[in-house]
């Protein structure tokens, strides 16, 4: 719903890979939201702020989608510990933020919002099965207009090192994954101890440290005080990490 074409797009594409994430049997497709289509204001919504030079509001409405993945995660684990993987999937379009912390609310009239995109996500007979709003808000410097009597001030650069001193303070989430694997829900939920998950990466291979989902370093995994630890070798450009 958004009016200008670049942020309709990037909309888009963070809806796509949100749906990657969704731990759901049957795979959905972001469509846009149509008239009629949203659920009642009073559903249980997950909710999170992205910030960085790209700021967004997301709020996704999943949580029947992924009952069976809650279900089998046992006790303690929340909708929106479930949920986080794909909203930081959809903030990745974003570039460099921080996405806070996901709480779970009542949806309200979010996805009505004029300013917010709007998504339904639907299964492959065309059921909704969940919904996706963003509201994306590019950061601007501000200038003031010119008036008659004095011409426009040259516009100043800008320091992109200023732009994120406010964000230096704030704590990030460093992962190290040694590998991946893909499995359908019915073998997730039939996972038990000793069970062994084959990865996608060999023996001696270099571990990825990633922050909020992306890709910043890679390093061999070594034992500091009998914990583990990572001995970081590579620095990864954002150009390699898209």
């Amino acid at each position: 719903m958004t009016a200008t074409a670049p942020a309709a797009a990037l909309a888009q594409q963070a809806a796509e890979l949100l749906v990657q994430q969704l731990p759901t049997e049957t795979p959905l497709t972001a469509v846009p939201l149509g008239p009629g289509q949203a659920p009642a204001a009073d559903t249980p919504s997950i909710r999170a702020h992205f910030v960085g030079s790209t700021s967004a509001d997301l709020v996704l409405v999943a949580q029947d989608a992924v009952a069976e993945a809650l279900a089998g995660a046992g006790a303690g684990v929340a909708a929106a510990d479930i949920l986080r993987p794909a909203l930081e999937a959809a903030a990745s379009t974003l570039g460099a933020g921080v996405l806070d912390t996901a709480i779970e609310e009542a949806l309200g009239d979010s996805l009505a919002d004029p300013d917010t995109d709007a998504f339904v996500l639907v299964d492959a007979d065309g059921a909704p099965q969940a919904w996706f709003g963003i509201r994306v808000r590019v950061n601007r410097t501000q200038t003031p207009p010119a008036t008659p009597e004095s011409a426009p001030a040259p516009a100043k650069p800008v320091d992109q090192n200023a732009r994120m001193r406010m964000l230096r303070d704030v704590e990030l989430v460093l992962t190290a994954e040694i590998g991946r694997t893909r499995l359908p829900m019915r073998q997730v939920l039939d996972l038990v101890p000793g069970t062994v998950l084959e990865l996608d990466r060999g023996t001696g291979a270099p571990a990825d440290v990633m922050v909020n989902g992306r890709l910043v370093a890679r390093g061999e995994v070594v034992v500091v005080d009998e914990e583990y630890g990572i001995r970081v070798t590579e620095i990864v450009t954002d150009e390699e990490s898209n």
